[in-house]
């Protein structure tokens, strides 16, 4: 047996994968399909591509093994091909948090109260689904929401939250959550509701880290 000729074309096909989430807008469209299945037209929406930019990169991340696909209608959809897909971008995440510096220096850049805002942690989060005095908020869009949710919580989109803020009441502890750790959604949702008095508070993580620790979710 030839062992360089196994360890170069093995590591060969590895490596397909690692090139396939090089690029940050193949990233970004994982993240996004870790919320759920979407159209092409739908992921180019909200990454801020063409639907043929966002096509041509869904073909790169299928034929490397990450994203699966099937067409209905005019429509062609595409998921995730294992939950565990989402474990890839988590860990890149982590080692990328932990070894550049560069990671929070946007952080702080950016999301400017993340470090003044309150947080929970997902275990902590779990204690208290139960809890009638907790309203857990998903502010994510909609069709996220219906794909699968934090089980318990309630769906308002943060564009329609300043407009729906009588169903939340003043009594109550929120904890606000979105696609994750990096998402903005949430920061903003805490901000508006501290402007108006609320008790409130942001989970670390988002649906994805949830939904892949095995914890109780709803569809």
């Amino acid at each position: 047996m030839n062992h360089r000729e196994f360890k170069n074309r093995i590591n060969e096909q590895f490596t397909i994968v690692a090139k396939a989430v090089s690029s940050p807008s193949r990233f970004e469209l994982l993240d996004l399909l870790a919320q759920g299945e979407r159209t092409v037209e739908e992921l180019a929406q909200a990454s801020d591509l063409t639907p043929a930019n966002a096509s041509q990169h869904l073909q790169a991340l299928r034929k490397a093994g990450l994203v699966a696909s099937r067409k209905d209608g005019l429509h062609v959809f595409y998921r995730l091909v294992e939950p565990e897909v989402f474990r890839l971008i988590e860990v890149i995440r982590e080692i990328a948090a932990k070894q550049l510096a560069e990671v929070d220096r946007l952080v702080d850049m950016f999301l400017t109260n993340r470090k003044t805002l309150e947080s929970v942690t997902i275990h902590e989060l779990l204690a208290r689904t139960e809890d009638p005095a907790l309203f857990i908020l998903d502010v994510r869009p909609r069709l996220e929401y219906e794909q699968g949710h934090i089980a318990g919580s309630r769906s308002i989109p943060l564009d329609e939250l300043a407009a729906r803020l009588q169903e939340i009441s003043p009594e109550q502890e929120i904890v606000a959550y979105c696609r994750g750790p990096y998402c903005v959604l949430a920061d903003e949702a805490v901000d508006l509701l501290l402007a108006q008095g609320y008790q409130v508070r942001r989970l670390q993580a988002g649906y994805p880290e949830w939904a892949l620790a095995d914890l109780p979710i709803e569809a």
